[in-house]
């Protein structure tokens, strides 16, 4: 069963609201304030927030950047207001909000957005742990910062590091809200059909899993798919487990294609150079497989947390 937030300090909108989505077969939750909403999103990931904007404690758009910054922004959330303004609107979808309600709220519209919000993030990846698995080295926050900085522009990004290393979180990081995600699985597809994948992903990101073992016919697919990317407008993410420069030196990689990507190359730590960052990376993976329902909610010991970055 879907499950809806619905926040909001007006317990008779509260209560009609749940009675409403309650009727149409979603598991309703209510949280009074900003305080509650907090807590409840720390225990789970609903399937959707609806969120007041003017709320006593901490109002709505404050409550949606918190949950942005810190990488809990993973689950569409639709904005209600009695008097809301375009600004405010705006405001809202900039920082990631999937649609903004009216107050009084119409039957038919309400039924309406919640459907299509809940499509849309059931057909996102539900990658929850954000930056928070690369952690808090100096090296770490340099590349934090700079996923940040290019974040607004559309050029297509390369991410270099060791299998294993958090390609997707990063990728996700650079990915705008709501709108298409495209990761490509079969590399057939990069040689067969590269303009169906942007035509899929267009207005979105593209994410190609690890380029570095790419054929010369799927780095051919590949030359097609980036120098095409900037007419679908559609960002291209690429991870590669290996320095495309020592390929294209061995003569193995085609040097067209890195020159597409090279300007925004972003090298990735290792594992063991950030030894100190072990426990947190390891809470941050784990609860993201608690909020997917993979496992029951767990905590690492102290124990635990010593062997693994002890290994």
């Amino acid at each position: 069963m879907r499950q809806i937030l619905v926040v909001d300090d007006e317990i008779g909108i509260r209560e009609l609201l749940s009675e409403i989505l309650s009727d149409e077969g979603y598991d309703v939750q209510l949280a009074e304030n900003a305080g509650a909403a907090r807590t409840f999103r720390t225990q789970t990931r609903p399937d959707l927030v609806l969120l007041d904007i003017w709320m006593p404690d901490t109002d709505g758009i404050t409550l949606l950047k918190e949950w942005a910054s810190t990488g809990q922004l993973t689950m569409p959330v639709v904005m209600m207001s009695g008097h809301g303004t375009i600004d405010t609107a705006v405001e809202a979808t900039r920082i990631g909000a999937y649609d903004f309600l009216e107050k009084p709220i119409a039957l038919q519209k309400l039924l309406a957005t919640v459907g299509r919000a809940i499509t849309r993030g059931e057909q996102q990846p539900r990658v929850t742990a954000g930056l928070a698995v690369l952690g808090r080295t100096p090296v770490v926050q340099e590349i934090k910062q700079r996923l940040q900085r290019i974040a607004g522009n559309r050029a297509p990004v390369l991410l270099q590091g060791a299998p294993g290393c958090a390609f997707e979180a990063c990728a996700r990081v650079l990915h705008a809200p709501n709108m298409p995600w495209n990761a490509v699985d079969q590399d057939a597809q990069i040689v067969e059909a590269p303009l169906d994948l942007l035509q899929a992903a267009r207005g979105g990101s593209l994410f190609v899993r690890d380029i570095a073992e790419f054929s010369r016919l799927e780095q051919r697919g590949l030359y097609v798919l980036l120098s095409q990317a900037e007419r679908y407008n559609v960002r291209v993410i690429c991870g590669a487990t290996r320095m495309l420069s020592d390929l294209i030196a061995g003569g193995q990689f085609d040097d067209r294609v890195y020159r597409l990507l090279g300007a925004n190359a972003i090298q990735l730590p290792q594992l063991r150079e950030q030894r100190d960052d072990i426990p947190e990376i390891a809470g941050a993976m784990l609860k993201e497989l608690v909020e997917q329902k993979l496992v029951p909610p767990r905590q690492f010991s102290t124990a635990a947390l010593n062997a693994l970055r002890t290994h």
